[in-house]
């Protein structure tokens, strides 16, 4: 049985594409902006369909991109990503809970947390950046909480879909999530 409110991180699979498809299709304008997305260039559906599905079947050392799904009660809620990964060194994680009811809820926290796991041991990472959108409250409380270090803020385009804008770049070492998954054990 499950508990209630269960929380788990697993690999994304092919049924979860459709659920992060429409998260991106049918995200309002106002949120994607809120995440630093430059509306006229949103992927088209078929663009993030071949996008997923062309990453989730290659083999851990080939991947230009890692997707997770986060699961709430047996139902996907939201995903974790890196891109720009070289292997066995780092990669730069993009975190997305898809439908507003779940979010400001302490939930992203304990996602990110078991996410962590998959991308520094799957991808033998050293380092993981998360880069997001400075005026985007809640990665950035999200990332500080677990332990991340401040790096810089500063402008730049961080992605094809983005506008031109000022983001906070966030460092986890392989070290600094070795202690996060030691205090785990211990709690």
């Amino acid at each position: 049985m499950k508990e209630p409110n269960s929380l788990i991180v697993r690999e994304m699979v092919e049924d979860d594409i459709e659920h992060f498809i429409r998260y991106w299709v049918d995200a309002s304008p106002e949120h994607l902006e809120g995440m630093g997305v430059d509306v006229s260039k949103r992927p088209t559906r078929e663009q993030v369909e071949q996008l997923v599905k062309s990453q989730i079947c290659l083999p851990m050392e080939e991947k230009k991109a890692y997707f997770l799904a986060w699961v709430k009660n047996g139902y996907p809620v939201g995903s974790a990503h890196v891109n720009q990964i070289a292997w066995g060194e780092q990669a730069f994680m993009h975190l997305h809970l898809w439908n507003s009811k779940n979010r400001q809820k302490g939930m992203g926290c304990e996602l990110v947390k078991q996410s962590l796991s998959f991308f520094f041991e799957n991808l033998k990472l050293k380092q993981l950046f998360c880069e997001p959108y400075a005026l985007n409250p809640a990665p950035n409380k999200t990332v500080e909480k677990l332990g991340f270090t401040f790096v810089k803020q500063h402008t730049t385009i961080p992605g094809a879909s983005n506008f031109e804008q000022a983001v906070n770049l966030w460092k986890l070492t392989k070290e600094q999530y070795q202690k996060i998954t030691r205090l785990q054990h211990h709690l």
